[in-house]
């Protein structure tokens, strides 16, 4: 059969305009690939094309132009736009010719040479013709309740690096994803990135609105001023995430600071030995969203659960203003009568209380055990999320496009001052303890990285000592080191970043260790009995399962 060609008329770009003029080359000898997806997006008026995929290694700035093959040639289109920063790309259309099945190749010049995507095929399927006053505030209340429904994702949800299925969950009557973007965790923060721009396209094309999520670990301080940077620093670290996408879309909901652990030092055996005051975890979680909104000209999101937000937090005028996303389970929002946030005896009191004891709620995390495939996930367990009010409430969460500047970017290898500021060493027996601090070029901390020591080569540590670091707050750790024999040591205090945002630098540093007790053999013991195995915990008892 002939294929026709199905023209598209491109209604927005936003997501690389601003990142244009930045080309960043490959590592030389990596070979350059390039992805492909191709969908029709639900639309109430007339039939949506999204077009996407991402370049890797990443590389922004570089033109992705679209092919279509006619009469078993391929044929240029005027379908073009740049990749964003994370290498990611999409356009969006509106197709006039329907029923025909065609076949689409994304091309990309790199290096001087082209690469092309693996063909793609579509049918364009004609939408039934509707009649509604308003058809731009259509969003289906699908969810239990009659809410707008709606799941929140991370790497939890790609077993085995498998993608999730937002056609099946589009189909499953989802809305909406909330998809974890970034973590105080440089490790966790990587595994979120991971996923991302992958989840992000894929999930707008399939017709769902995306919102982000941003993780967060407190500084062990009660210094105002560290708390106060340690906050702005990880804001930081969102908006350059956010950036790297190309900013806030029509299709985006704001992002969400997650903020339910106020641990901020860990025992030897795991267990928390420290935890933030709750004038600290509101004087954190207030900067970081005001730093958030400042930036974008959007309110963000605060996630939490109600004891969190009752024994952790002060109440806060400010915080009001915020949208709160609430965890509470094992109540089910098909219920009219189900609130969030209260007690069963009385009413949990904090900043989103209200006069009559309940809780001023926008999203509502109503389970951490939805039926994952039902919603196109991999594995066995999804959260799941309502709205609270109409269409019209919602699509007013998502006015307000952000475009990033190129300056707005997360730098490269920017310059970074690593300062020791102090070097604990006595003797054989106990650790060294460094309090290490890094700097970016404007003198706030960096955001990203951590710190090892390392012996000069010439002072002949033949040892190799086992080495602990524990971050503070940002910009600041506590390096320890064990297993240092007796003498003076050179050497130098290293900061590295595996995200390459900041660049390596190092301090030096001249410690002398003396000679301490030896240890002597404990005597053996008889082996103690095998633990009687615990019975396994249904994390999904009394839970909702839809």
């Amino acid at each position: 059969m002939k294929a026709r060609l199905i023209t598209l008329l491109i209604s927005s770009t936003l997501i690389s305009v601003a990142l244009a003029s930045i080309n960043l080359s490959p590592a030389l000898g990596v070979t350059s690939t390039l992805s492909l997806a191709v969908q029709q997006t639900p639309n109430s008026e007339q039939p949506t094309i999204s077009l996407y995929g991402a370049l890797k290694p990443k590389q922004s700035g570089v033109k992705i132009s679209i092919q279509v093959e006619i009469d078993n040639q391929w044929q240029s289109t005027i379908l073009t736009t740049k990749t964003t920063s994370s290498g990611a790309w999409r356009i969006e259309g509106t197709a006039t010719a329907l029923n025909a099945a065609v076949r689409y190749r994304a091309r990309a010049i790199v290096n001087k040479k082209f690469i092309y995507s693996v063909p793609r095929t579509i049918t364009v399927k004609e939408i039934p013709e509707i009649s509604v006053a308003d058809t731009a505030t259509i969003i289906d209340q699908t969810g239990p309740g009659g809410y707008i429904h709606g799941m929140d994702v991370s790497r939890w949800q790609h077993p085995n690096d498998q993608p999730i299925d937002f056609v099946k969950a589009y189909s499953g009557g989802l809305r909406f994803v909330m998809i974890k973007a970034s973590d105080t965790r440089d490790i966790a923060d990587a595994q979120a990135l991971k996923y991302l721009v992958m989840d992000h396209n894929a999930a707008q094309s399939a017709g769902l609105y995306t919102g982000f999520y941003h993780y967060a670990i407190l500084p062990d301080s009660t210094d105002t001023n560290v708390i106060v940077a340690d906050a702005k620093a990880q804001a930081q670290k969102a908006l350059w995430r956010l950036a790297s996408l190309g900013g806030y879309t029509e299709k985006d909901l704001s992002y969400a600071l997650d903020i339910e652990n106020n641990c901020v030092r860990v025992s030897s055996s795991g267990a928390c030995a420290k935890s933030a005051t709750r004038t600290a975890v509101t004087l954190w979680a207030t900067t970081w969203l005001a730093t958030v909104a400042e930036k974008t000209n959007r309110l963000p999101i605060l996630y939490s659960y109600p004891t969190f937000l009752e024994g952790s937090m002060m109440r806060s005028a400010e915080l009001l203003k915020y949208p709160l996303w609430v965890a509470h389970y094992a109540i089910n929002p098909a219920d009219p009568l189900a609130k969030p946030g209260q007690k069963s005896g009385g009413c949990f009191v904090h900043s989103w209380t209200s006069s009559t004891c309940e809780t001023i709620w926008t999203f509502w995390q109503y389970t951490s055990c939805g039926i994952a495939k039902k919603y196109g996930v991999p594995g066995t367990r999804v959260d799941l999320n309502v709205f609270r009010g109409p269409a019209s409430a919602f699509l007013n969460l998502v006015k307000g496009a952000w475009v990033p500047q190129i300056s707005d970017l997360m730098p490269k290898n920017e310059l970074s001052e690593t300062r020791v500021e102090s070097i604990t060493a006595s003797t054989t027996n106990k650790p060294v303890v460094f309090s290490v601090m890094v700097a970016r070029p404007t003198g706030t901390p960096v955001v990203t990285g951590t710190v090892r020591y390392f012996a000069d080569k010439d002072a002949n540590l033949l040892l190799t000592p086992q080495q602990s670091v524990v971050r503070l707050s940002s910009g600041s750790w506590i390096l320890t080191v064990k297993g240092i024999p007796a003498g003076t040591w050179p050497g130098r205090i290293k900061y590295t970043d595996i995200s390459g945002t900041h660049a390596i630098s190092d301090a030096p540093v001249v410690f002398t260790v003396e000679q301490g007790p030896t240890s002597t053999p404990s005597p053996s013991t008889s082996p103690k009995p095998p633990l009687t195995p615990k019975p396994a915990v249904d994390g999904c008892a009394n839970q909702i399962k839809n």
